[in-house]
């Protein structure tokens, strides 16, 4: 029963990612690079975080300031690093440019890999300890705590790796264009959906899930129009096609 439990868990944090890796990402090469260059990225913002929350002397805080304030260094360390990886990939993306003499790199697909790598590498880092107490032989060991914890914990970790899918997007975008509004609202939303998981210390995992999945929706909405898309060509994609064939 532990097992069906992890894949269960592990499916719904990292189903639609896998589809994304296998469908759109791994035919090719230099989004793959993206993918795992855009992870190191994360893990180096990480590292940053931890470093200067021993610096500033966050433990000898009470706990519920630590929280807090971890929060903030948290996502303003990720935000950092997403704009060095902007500089990076900008600068391979010109590289790339000037071997092949054409624009045959998709630009949007990049920051769209970019947020796949994100997203992967900050949900395997907040679910890990739990699906690793999943494989068996007992669950998770929660002191009168509620059965929907392993739910709650996968349903949350899919919301933020869909999140910085969207991120990365409208953040590049905002770069490219200097949309100041756009980065903010990356900036803040972040902020806002990472703070909104800190009720779920009080066991309201309700008003954790459904705020956040709201700004998914948000979120991708304004995704969406930054990557070029349209009403149009999201009706025409939902529309059959007709394959004609010659004989």
């Amino acid at each position: 029963m532990t097992l069906c439990t992890f894949f269960g868990c592990a499916f719904i944090a990292f189903g639609p990612a896998i589809s994304m890796l296998t469908l759109t990402i791994a035919q090719d090469p230099v989004l793959v690079i993206v993918v795992f260059g855009s992870g190191f990225f994360w893990l180096l913002s990480s590292l940053l975080s931890s470093v200067l929350w021993l610096l500033i002397g966050l433990t000898l805080m009470p706990h519920s300031v630590q929280l807090v304030l971890s929060v903030v260094l948290s996502v303003l360390c990720q935000e950092g690093f997403r704009y060095l990886l902007y500089c990076a990939m900008s600068v391979f993306n010109n590289g790339l440019n000037a071997m092949f003499d054409s624009n045959a790199i998709n630009w949007k697909m990049m920051s769209y890999a970019a947020g796949v790598g994100f997203g992967v590498m900050s949900g395997v880092f907040s679910i890990i300890n739990v699906l690793a107490d999943l494989v068996g032989p007992a669950t998770v060991g929660l002191k009168a705590g509620s059965d929907n914890f392993l739910l709650v914990s996968a349903s949350l970790a899919l919301c933020f790796v869909l999140l910085h899918v969207f991120w990365s997007v409208i953040f590049f975008n905002g770069v490219d264009q200097v949309n100041f509004a756009k980065i903010a609202w990356v900036v803040v939303t972040h902020l806002l959906a990472s703070s909104l998981t800190l009720l779920n210390t009080s066991g309201h995992y309700m008003a954790a899930i459904l705020p956040n999945f709201i700004i998914v929706l948000l979120t991708a909405c304004i995704a969406f129009r930054a990557a070029g898309g349209t009403l149009y060509s999201l009706k025409s994609s939902f529309s059959p096609r007709h394959v004609v064939t010659h004989l």
